[in-house]
């Protein structure tokens, strides 16, 4: 049986342990939680309480390395409508709330996941304090990529975001863990997505044959085998990123829908660090920031 520690200066709600030998997410969790039934640490697993590293998991044979952390939301702290699960509350006014989400969240509901969405929790959270209160999608991050995220508390806001868009939205950027060495320091990439019957984004070099398509990226480290970029969006298309990289030849690590070959990080190599945007009931300047993953830097050496 591996051997694992627990670590301190963690929310008294949760545990957290770090990994002293190979092995796989379910036995570790059975390791470490041993008064539970095999069940009850799948439900665990299954409800989106484990974390692993900086990204919920929920796969069982998911694969665990020595040095890596593994959190645990307990039970009584995630059947609290106030838990928070997967994402954190960096700002919240009377008109907006702004999360940093972690990878391996929905946005929103799809077919087969309803609860368990950035939307969903925050919904629940607002509808405490009035239970007419709801809360607006104003735009989407995909399920693995982590980082700033905004949503609107009124149908009004919502509508006066996205109308405005690309006026209110003054920086928008992401950082990249891409597959091989980027040559070029930095570049721009341009063209029209189109989306196929199923549902992959592909670019198009042929004027408005799609959704014009704009983004520009720097390299801030690179070696022989992965480059960390920094991403500006000037257009904010659905996996524009995604799809760019893969155009250049270096798709996101992670990223087996648009051409990545490997995993080593356990996740999308995708961070939206930076949204910085006119408040649109005020016109004051925010400007929110979230922590790039360390293993992008790690890797990127």
């Amino acid at each position: 049986m591996a051997k694992k520690h627990q670590t301190s200066k963690k929310p008294a709600n949760t545990l957290q342990f770090t990994v002293q030998e190979k092995t796989e997410l379910l036995p570790f969790l059975r390791s470490v939680m041993e008064n539970r039934s095999r069940n009850s640490v799948k439900s665990i697993l299954t409800r989106g309480q484990v974390t692993v590293d900086d990204h919920i998991e929920t796969k069982h044979n998911y694969p665990l390395k020595p040095g890596q952390s593994v959190s645990i939301l307990k039970n009584k702290a995630a059947v609290k409508k106030t838990a928070l699960v997967g994402l954190s509350i960096v700002y919240e006014d009377e008109h907006l709330i702004v999360i940093n989400k972690e990878a391996g969240l929905l946005s929103i509901a799809s077919q087969k996941e309803r609860k368990q969405t950035a939307h969903h929790q925050l919904m629940e959270y607002v509808r405490q304090e009035d239970p007419s209160n709801r809360i607006f999608v104003v735009h989407r991050l995909d399920k693995d990529t982590s980082g700033v995220m905004m949503f609107a508390k009124s149908e009004h806001m919502k509508h006066k975001l996205q109308n405005a868009w690309k006026s209110m939205v003054r920086e928008r950027s992401y950082i990249a863990l891409v597959e091989g060495k980027v040559e070029k320091q930095e570049g721009s990439i341009e063209s029209w997505l189109r989306e196929s019957k199923t549902h992959l984004m592909y670019s198009s070099h042929t004027k408005d044959d799609g959704l014009h398509a704009v983004t520009h990226y720097k390299v801030i480290q690179s070696n022989q085998d992965y480059s960390l970029l920094e991403v500006e969006l000037e257009t904010g298309r659905k996996n524009q990123i995604r799809v760019h990289m893969q155009d250049i030849g270096h798709p996101v690590i992670g990223d087996k829908k648009y051409g990545s070959k490997g995993n080593k990080i356990g996740r999308l190599g995708l961070h939206a660090k930076v949204l910085a945007f006119k408040h649109p009931a005020n016109g004051k300047m925010m400007r929110f920031e979230a922590d790039v993953p360390k293993i992008f830097y790690k890797k990127s050496r």
